[in-house]
């Protein structure tokens, strides 16, 4: 008798819709995203992309529909317990502390799993510098994994923009996350800085991270996807392998007849 294996789902939407007063910005959304993947949600600006990605991450609630992550619920979710569940993010807009160092910036991110409180920082007591020293080690970890050991002590702001976008994947990474969503991770990069940024992600999805891909460059899309879902005016119209989608016609019609 042969088995036949389903696949496992870290992440599973079912029918959720967004409101924002008379703008219906998601209707009836439904995903299934495969763990260990490369999963990539494209569409025309003002298709809901966004709004899928701040809908998962407790940013926004949903209007109607449910998030299950490993199983369980997202609703009712604030941000934060939505990290500490193991999904990180990027955003659109970059969000890196300037006047901060590269290392200063990814230990931010650590210093969220901390266990000390506000009295026991401003006391320095020895379990603080434990904690402290360890977080640094994990730091480091994150920073040569990302290639940016030899930048760790120079401020953000210094950086070029390239850098600073994988600063903020670092600090992402930091937290462990089991599901990592990266809003337009190439937007404002050159095409060296996007080939850089590629090779970044399928590392990343090589130690087996799970990836949420938000993108503007087909190039890069259809170049690292496992799999893809389109959306139009807040609806998914296609979803499948890159072959599919860009022979997909409401694809082609979305896209205005434009080549992907």
């Amino acid at each position: 008798m042969f088995v036949v294996s389903r696949p496992n789902y870290i992440l599973e939407i079912n029918s959720i819709s967004k409101n924002f007063g008379g703008l219906q910005a998601v209707t009836r959304l439904s995903l299934k995203v495969e763990e260990g993947l490369i999963f990539s949600i494209i569409g025309p600006n003002g298709a809901g992309k966004t709004t899928a990605i701040n809908l998962i991450t407790g940013i926004y609630p949903p209007t109607s529909g449910e998030i299950f992550f490993e199983g369980r619920t997202l609703l009712r979710k604030k941000p934060y317990q939505v990290a500490h569940m193991g999904i990180g993010r990027t955003f659109q807009n970059i969000q890196v502390f300037a006047n901060m160092s590269v290392r200063e910036n990814v230990m931010m991110g650590l210093h969220t799993q901390s266990d000390s409180g506000f009295l026991k920082c401003i006391m320095h007591t020895p379990a603080v510098w434990k904690e402290e020293k360890t977080i640094r080690r994990k730091t480091d970890v994150v920073l040569k994994f990302l290639d940016l050991d030899s930048k760790a002590d120079i401020l953000v702001g210094g950086l070029p923009y390239g850098d600073q976008k994988r600063v903020e994947i670092a600090r992402a990474l930091a937290m462990k996350p089991k599901l990592l969503l990266l809003d337009e991770p190439v937007a404002g990069l050159n095409f060296q800085e996007t080939e850089e940024m590629a090779r970044t992600i399928l590392k990343i999805r090589d130690k087996g991270i799970t990836i949420i891909l938000v993108e503007h460059d087909m190039n890069l899309i259809m170049g690292i996807s496992n799999r893809i879902t389109v959306l139009n005016y807040g609806q998914k119209i296609a979803e499948g392998s890159a072959k599919e989608i860009q022979n997909h016609p409401k694809v082609i019609d979305a896209y205005l007849g434009k080549e992907l």
